[in-house]
């Protein structure tokens, strides 16, 4: 076998793919993933590129030279030659890299809840009302590395979700982007009370904000409803929608979702005093 570093154009990348002729089903979300990486800059030489068999048939790298035609930029590439056509079988057989294996060996506690938090504040940030699933929802380690270094405090916010978690069941990562964003967004409110009131519902009146959350949150999990009891972006509608309701010193009883409801903006209005945080 012969390797060499090519600077692969998206002219070159599409005559190669030409000489794709037995090879697994395309993947477009990988494509999309792959020529989102190249298009922020995120692409980097490695050991993994692409190869050709005795022939020069394409046996491996598909997906990096769609992505490469895609995005319409060059990048430097591992070209291996002369791979044995027997080796096809054990190609691609290890486990990708996780955010979560990226955050680790970076050194961070939690880090398959920090994955998935930062996964997905970077949804709400950027596409709040769309679907959090599916190929379009699908970060990068590098995006999940650079949300990390812009919001450090996502950090600390993560030892809230896990409390909030245990106390009524909502998702780790609704309950962490519901507080951070919140404290982020109104750094006036002491927000002791709330979480004592989600978290342990003791001497709140029916219609509390926190006391409904608590419910409705304990009710999904207990299976009680129809919806989804691991919806991350439904449970941080809800948490906001009643986050807003305490701040401004409303009642809800019911915590509903209508279709196509967008994700509530956080409040910028308060009638709570600081003996109201008290009490």
């Amino acid at each position: 076998m012969r390797m060499e570093v090519v600077d692969v154009s998206p002219q070159l990348a599409a005559e190669w793919l030409s000489r794709n002729t037995n090879n697994r089903p395309l993947s477009k979300s990988t494509v999309q993933q792959l020529a989102g990486q190249i298009q922020r800059g995120e692409w980097q030489l490695t050991h993994q590129g692409i190869a050709f068999d005795e022939d020069q048939v394409l046996i491996d790298g598909q997906h990096r030279l769609a992505a490469i035609v895609k995005a319409g930029i060059t990048v430097p590439l591992t070209v291996t030659h002369g791979v044995p056509r027997t080796a096809f079988t054990v190609m691609d057989t290890g486990r990708k890299r996780t955010g979560r294996d990226a955050l680790a060996l970076a050194g961070e506690a939690n880090a398959t809840h920090l994955a998935a938090t930062l996964r997905g504040l970077h949804l709400y940030l950027h596409a709040p009302n769309s679907s959090w699933g599916g190929g379009s929802s699908v970060t990068s380690n590098d995006q999940l590395l650079v949300m990390l270094d812009k919001h450090p405090g996502i950090r600390d916010a993560l030892h809230r979700g896990i409390a909030l978690n245990r106390g009524c069941r909502i998702t780790v990562t609704a309950a962490t982007i519901g507080w951070y964003v919140t404290t982020e967004a109104r750094p006036d409110i002491d927000q002791t009370t709330w979480e004592e009131g989600v978290v342990t519902g003791a001497r709140l009146e029916p219609g509390d904000p926190r006391l409904t959350l608590r419910n409705t949150m304990l009710s999904l999990a207990a299976g009680r409803t129809h919806r989804r009891r691991d919806d991350s972006r439904e449970h941080l509608l809800y948490y906001l929608k009643a986050w807003n309701a305490w701040v401004e010193d409303r009642d809800i009883k019911l915590l509903r979702r209508s279709p196509n409801e967008t994700m509530p903006r956080i409040s910028s209005r308060s009638v709570l005093t600081s003996a109201d945080n008290d009490t």
